[in-house]
């Protein structure tokens, strides 16, 4: 099954089932029907499960400290938040048989709902940058370490996390130094100290941290951490900053989830606009 997965799902494809699943396990009233989403059969619904099952296999304490060690030096490309963002628009391929968005369109939908309710602009700049660290994939790094749920690693792996029974395939599971219920941490020591599962949103965290307000920098991060902002399993590592922020979290969920429209913006009108608005903010040139 993992090869056929490796050989026959694309990136962007993977990406989609993944939101597709989190819209099933986090729905709301204003959600499209399920059979309005792109409609998978029940082999996509496997290709899910096997995507979690090698996630949950691999993502191990020393493999994140390793990806932290690989890609935090930022020797891989200096590019402009445009220039970025256009790379990363070559994940788009043809097999998308509902929506064909490229990750500009995605990235200016959620921004400009953003903006249509009033939020300040760093708010509205997070929008579009969010998903920025999915250009892991166009480094050659596999999806199971890009995308999906994020969860602590170095300590006990929590059942709240989805399909947490593949976990027994990992070898922290068995580990007395990381599977504890604090592990390698103190009781509520705050996330800062809290290494998470690597993928985008720890990434683009990096890259950007010297750069937005903390609570841009809380929804960048934690944007993928459903474990905890939807279901509260890790609130014994985190502290009354960290329960704080997490206000700013939960706000921009919904806007990341359940904006997502057939309907693409206008790129060519918006562009100037959001232009500005990273100059505002950011150095003309990002390193990736």
């Amino acid at each position: 099954m993992s090869e056929n997965y490796k050989e026959t799902v694309s990136p962007h494809e993977m990406e989609e089932l993944w939101e597709q699943d989190l819209l099933q396990r986090y729905p709301t009233e204003n959600t499209k029907a399920k059979a309005d989403y792109r409609n998978y059969e029940s082999p996509a619904r496997d290709t899910v499960r096997e995507f979690y099952r090698m996630n949950h296999t691999y993502q191990t304490y020393e493999f994140v400290r390793q990806k932290e060690q690989e890609f935090l030096a930022f020797n891989r490309r200096e590019m402009s938040l445009w220039d970025a963002v256009d790379y990363l628009n070559t994940l788009i391929d043809d097999s998308d048989p509902d929506i064909d968005l490229d990750q500009t369109q995605h990235l200016l939908q959620t921004a400009e709902a953003i903006r249509a309710d009033g939020h300040p602009d760093w708010f509205v700049l997070t929008g579009f940058l969010h998903d920025l660290g999915k250009v892991l994939c166009l480094f050659g790094e596999p999806q199971w370490a890009v995308v999906g749920d994020t969860f602590p690693v170095g300590c006990a792996y929590s059942d709240k996390i989805v399909y947490p029974e593949f976990f027994t395939a990992n070898p922290d599971y068995y580990d007395e130094r990381y599977n504890s219920t604090y592990g390698v941490y103190a009781p509520n020591c705050g996330l800062r100290n809290v290494h998470l599962s690597w993928g985008h949103d720890e990434y683009l965290y990096h890259i950007m941290k010297d750069y937005l307000p903390e609570p841009a920098l809380y929804m960048i991060r934690y944007h993928s951490f459903y474990a905890q902002h939807r279901e509260e399993a890790y609130n014994h590592l985190m502290d009354d900053h960290d329960r704080e922020l997490f206000k700013w979290v939960r706000a921009f969920n919904p806007y990341d989830l359940y904006s997502k429209s057939p309907s693409p913006p206008d790129v060519k009108k918006l562009r100037p606009y959001y232009e500005d608005l990273a100059a505002k903010y950011l150095p003309d040139t990002l390193r990736f």
